[in-house]
């Protein structure tokens, strides 16, 4: 029964659920609910289709991933980012509007659940990783003035052409400012500051809502459609319908670079915001792998009811842990009040001006820019800083797909990089201490005469074994080691060594052999000592101590020797 439960989490809630947890969750579901409404409705015009989706959308996935989920207070549904990135892609091979290009976006829906989905199931949650949180901040900003340039046309009431560049469209805009609606603009502003001041007051007032109530009255007692204001205009009654999506292999090939970026997207917004949300609460863990299943299975179910991508969102997930939600049992509720929508209330929608939405989405994307990571990297990580600029420059000349692709290479470039010129430490023994720190940042350490203490900060492997030689070589060619009889490697910070660092050790240890110096290591790990046995290498090397302190107190280490040069002014020194 208990393998059932993690299977199926939702079960294991219900065994332990109380009136309590009751009372909570449905304040937060129906909180969640009334700033769905109008997110939904604007994200799936985001999206390049009709309003409508996005409540569907708002439906089976949140079914799906609260049987199936882990997380208690994450929010799924139709999300800016997620929307962006699926119109970017699917419009590249069919035209937004059309229902050539919405049977696309419902198809892709379904194929990132499944990958999404295989990934959970194979246990491979971990690729996320492969995004940093540099090239997040610098995708996500670059999205946010994407998104902010597509919005130009509701929030002014200017007709602008379908451009795939934001320098297009943010150009051909400046040049037809003469043609910008006032009233289509005051409603946008005027949306946009009602929802500042609303949220000023208390964040938890649903200000979209508020804000689409006073658009639709405006629209309707002022006849401000027949007076060049646009309006969403007839929205279909009803819960979404069983439908199957086009599984074509044509299909499927052309949405293959959508799909993959999605996926990876997506994992990476709802993991974060998973754990963010359980390291507030405290009182239950993430099962990283079965968020992906319970992620995956959501749009996949979610596609045969005409679901368009679903992810988490941050800022409902961050209303609904602040409304008190307790358990995933708080989606149901916010599930009843969609469907209650959608059967009785979508004609009062027919006057919504889509200014009302613009200002939504511009309001909620402004939360992309996040300048106090900017900041931060600015002043801490000048490397991390141009990953995240190079990331949002790539993602604004050449596209979305093409950023994250970019973002992901430099990521792992960044690892390679780091690890193929790992940190080297000289050590000495800090006075009055049976510590060993780098001399270089500790300036009474003692050194040997005859011995030399060498720290490596990584595992030995290919991208870094030439490295290592030729650092030892550099060390041992110091004129203060001259009368050099040990060469002592601290391994204590090495993890791993492949056959290349196996190589090279030997290499090591005959140059070092040539010199008539010998090589003594200390502190090995156990796979890094398993490797060596397998490999007779400790028959070349000429003990292994447990730690420095043995080391030294077997060696004839000679005169002490004290290190003259100034320590670095840091305050955690190694």
């Amino acid at each position: 029964m208990k393998r059932i439960r993690n299977i199926i989490p939702i079960l294991e809630t219900l065994r332990t659920y109380n009136k309590s947890m009751l009372r909570h969750d449905f304040i937060a579901g129906i909180t969640v609910a009334t700033i769905l409404v109008p997110q939904g409705l604007a994200y799936a015009l985001l999206a390049g289709v009709p309003p409508i989706y996005g409540l569907y959308t708002a439906i089976v996935p949140l079914i799906v991933y609260a049987i199936l989920g882990t997380s208690r207070q994450l929010a799924i549904g139709p999300v800016a980012i997620s929307s962006l990135l699926v119109l970017s892609g699917v419009s590249s091979i069919a035209t937004p509007g059309t229902d050539e290009f919405l049977g696309l976006v419902i198809t892709a829906g379904l194929l990132i659940g499944f990958c999404q989905w295989l990934l959970g199931l194979v246990r491979l949650g971990f690729i996320a990783n492969f995004i940093s949180l540099p090239v997040i901040t610098g995708f996500s900003s670059a999205a946010a003035v994407i998104i902010l340039s597509t919005q130009l046309r509701d929030a002014l009431g200017i007709v602008i052409p379908r451009f795939d560049s934001v320098f297009s469209r943010l150009g051909y805009t400046m040049e037809h400012l003469g043609e910008t609606s006032f009233l289509t603009t005051v409603i946008c502003g005027g949306a946009i500051a009602i929802m500042l001041i609303l949220k000023a007051i208390n964040k938890k007032i649903p200000g979209a809502l508020f804000v689409i109530i006073i658009g639709l009255v405006l629209v309707y007692f002022f006849n401000l459609d027949e007076k060049g204001v646009d309006i969403i205009g007839v929205i279909p009654e009803g819960l979404p319908s069983f439908s199957i999506p086009d599984l074509s292999i044509g299909k499927i090939k052309q949405l293959i670079p959508v799909v993959l970026t999605v996926t990876t997207i997506g994992i990476v917004e709802c993991v974060s915001i998973a754990k963010t949300l359980q390291a507030k609460h405290k009182d239950y863990d993430i099962d990283v792998d079965q968020e992906l299943i319970a992620i995956g299975a959501s749009k996949m179910v979610g596609a045969f009811f005409q679901s368009i991508p679903s992810s988490g969102s941050f800022s409902r997930s961050a209303i609904n842990s602040s409304a008190g939600a307790k358990t995933t049992i708080a989606a149901f509720f916010t599930v009843g009040l969609i469907s209650l929508t959608l059967i009785f209330l979508t004609p009062l929608f027919y006057y919504l001006p889509s200014a009302v939405l613009a200002a939504i989405i511009l309001l909620a994307v402004v939360g992309l820019f996040d300048i106090k990571e900017v900041v931060h990297l600015w002043k801490t990580h000048k490397r991390d800083f141009l990953m995240m600029v190079v990331t949002f420059v790539c993602t604004l000349i050449f596209g979305i797909e093409e950023g994250v692709l970019i973002g992901v290479v430099i990521s792992i470039a960044s690892v390679l990089i780091k690890s193929s010129k790992p940190h080297v430490a000289i050590l000495g023994k800090v006075p009055g201490t049976n510590e060993f720190r780098n001399i270089k940042r500790f300036e009474d350490a003692i050194e040997y005469e005859s011995t030399v203490i060498v720290r490596f900060d990584e595992q030995l492997y290919f991208a870094n074994a030439g490295y290592f030689k030729d650092k030892v070589s550099k060390i041992i060619n110091i004129p203060k080691y001259a009368k050099l009889k040990y060469f002592v490697l601290d391994a204590s910070n090495m993890h791993n060594i492949d056959s290349t660092g196996i190589k090279i050790l030997h290499d090591i240890t005959s140059m070092l052999k040539s010199r008539g110096i010998e090589l003594h290591m200390c502190g090995v790990k156990g796979p890094v000592r398993d490797m060596l046995y397998k490999n007779q290498m400790l028959t070349e090397i000429e003990k292994h101590h447990m730690n420095i302190n043995a080391a030294i107190d077997q060696l004839q280490t000679g005169k002490p020797i004290k290190n003259k040069g100034k320590a670095l002014q840091t305050n955690f020194r190694r």
